[in-house]
């Protein structure tokens, strides 16, 4: 059953949701945690978002993804699959409010990398985080029920703004 594209003005309490979450994962995978980054819209101060706390934890290696999707899985988690074949994997926590997504993947992720850019790029440049706002805005009203088409019609920009981060930040 689809679920709605539902945004939301943005909540000062996601930081604290986001720390709450990061003990919580550090408790639970132990040290084949290597980092853990918030991401996505909900960590960008000012920024409407769906009410979901994205998170990559970046373990010691691909080989640790396995026992560390066992964990989540047994704290509730629902797997959702290496979706894009970027040796990224996903799991969702609904019982928590936000909900909760997790994004297990190795040192030098090509896509965490690109997450990362993207985040520091919107935090340092308003006039973009208010253009991604607003085309998030329209595609949700757009896409209602088409979670994957509201993604993907995000992506182009998303692309462009990473490549100007890469040239901002190097």
């Amino acid at each position: 059953m689809p679920t709605l594209v539902e945004i939301v003005p943005y909540d000062p309490e996601w930081p604290l949701h986001f720390l709450e979450a990061e003990a919580d994962l550090r408790g639970r995978l132990g040290p084949a945690v290597l980092a853990v980054e918030h991401v996505g819209s909900t960590s960008v101060p000012g920024m409407p978002a769906k009410p979901v706390i994205d998170m990559d934890v970046t373990l010691t290696g691909l080989s640790a993804i396995p026992g560390a999707g066992e964990c989540l899985v047994d704290a509730g988690y629902e797997p959702r699959g290496n979706r894009y074949d970027d040796d990224v994997w996903a799991f969702l926590l609904k019982r928590s409010a936000p909900d909760r997504r997790v994004y297990l993947c190795a040192p030098r992720n090509r896509t965490h990398r690109h997450r990362l850019l993207f985040r520091d790029y919107l935090r340092c440049n308003e006039d973009t985080a208010g253009a991604y706002a607003r085309l998030k805005e329209q595609l949700a009203k757009r896409f209602p029920f088409d979670g994957d088409r509201y993604t993907s019609e995000k992506s182009a920009f998303i692309q462009e703004m990473v490549s100007r981060a890469r040239a901002q930040f190097r």
